[in-house]
């Protein structure tokens, strides 16, 4: 047997739905904010940039001492199968001159990569940024 109250309150929820369903809706909540805000640019940021490359780079640090020395560069080049001189890229970001590239001078030669890849300067490097993308501007020789 159904108690009283119990059978109260079921039909005052059953009362309770309809009278909501016969009135006019509810407005639609509001949309959730963005999850990226609206200075967001499309494309690879600086930091993006910088953490992508720096996680490359750092895996030529065999002997895990946060710094990459020549011989290191050359046999992850090599690895890599990459074109050019290892020890030409390798003295562009050895601005110290000391023999070895920490993560300080990498920081420095990634920014002034990136600006000069940033073409427009918006602070991305879009699509048609990208050198090698098709809808990239032709290099001139």
């Amino acid at each position: 047997m159904i108690r009283p109250s119990i059978l109260v309150f079921a039909l005052g929820l059953q009362a309770a739905t309809a009278a909501a369903q016969t009135t006019t809706p509810a407005p639609a909540p509001a949309q959730p904010a963005p999850s990226t805000p609206a200075t967001a640019k499309p494309g690879t940021t600086l930091e993006k940039f910088e953490a992508r490359r720096e996680k490359a780079f750092m895996r030529a640090d065999t002997d895990g001492d946060g710094k990459v020395s020549l011989a290191e560069w050359t046999a992850f080049q090599t690895e890599r199968k990459a074109k050019g001189d290892p020890a030409k890229s390798f003295a562009r970001m050895d601005a110290n001159k000391d023999g070895f590239v920490d993560k300080s001078e990498l920081d420095a030669f990634l920014a002034k990569r990136f600006a000069r890849l940033d073409k427009n300067g918006d602070g991305a490097i879009g699509a048609d940024e990208r050198p090698g993308h098709k809808t990239a501007p032709n290099q001139e020789q």
